[in-house]
């Protein structure tokens, strides 16, 4: 199972992202989508689990969830915008893996067996920070997480 996952978006969805994320069989955003027709425009893609941002106030990205778990490829998933607002223990609550967002850094990290992944920021270009979404490959059991630069 090939999952996109991708994060900071505020408002831009570039061509690019969906590039990148086309072929998934899901698509999870975790948190500051900054408009409502970045959900719908990544539904055309796959099924999308979202959560709200610290910038997601307003209309439906307002009424998205702070955090959200699902299950895909038999794995846990759980989405929190800010790593520090992690609410539980996720090797206690058998999640295979944090995803994240916020800091608009990519991030792969294994701790306890658990992945904690941020896949950077697919929006606006901050600083020199490079425009990325996540791919997490669900292999045999195991997550293969990777962070794809976009040709912006």
């Amino acid at each position: 199972m090939r999952i996109g996952v991708i994060s900071d978006t505020h408002g831009l969805l570039r061509p690019e992202a969906v590039h990148a994320l086309a072929g998934c069989a899901h698509v999870l955003h975790a948190g500051d989508v900054g408009d409502d027709e970045i959900l719908e425009a990544l539904r055309k893609i796959a099924p999308v689990t979202a959560i709200r941002g610290n910038v997601d106030r307003t209309g439906a990205c307002g009424a998205l969830p702070a955090t959200q778990a699902v299950e895909l490829a038999g794995k846990l998933f759980y989405l929190v915008h800010r790593r520090e607002d992690l609410d539980l223990h996720p090797q206690a609550a058998n999640i295979a893996a944090v995803i994240f967002g916020h800091t608009h850094q990519p991030e792969i990290l294994w701790k306890d067996e658990v992945l904690y992944f941020n896949p950077g920021s697919a929006g606006p270009k901050r600083f020199r920070l490079p425009v990325t979404v996540g791919i997490l490959e669900c292999i045999d059991g195991n997550l293969l997480p990777k962070v794809e630069t976009l040709p912006v």
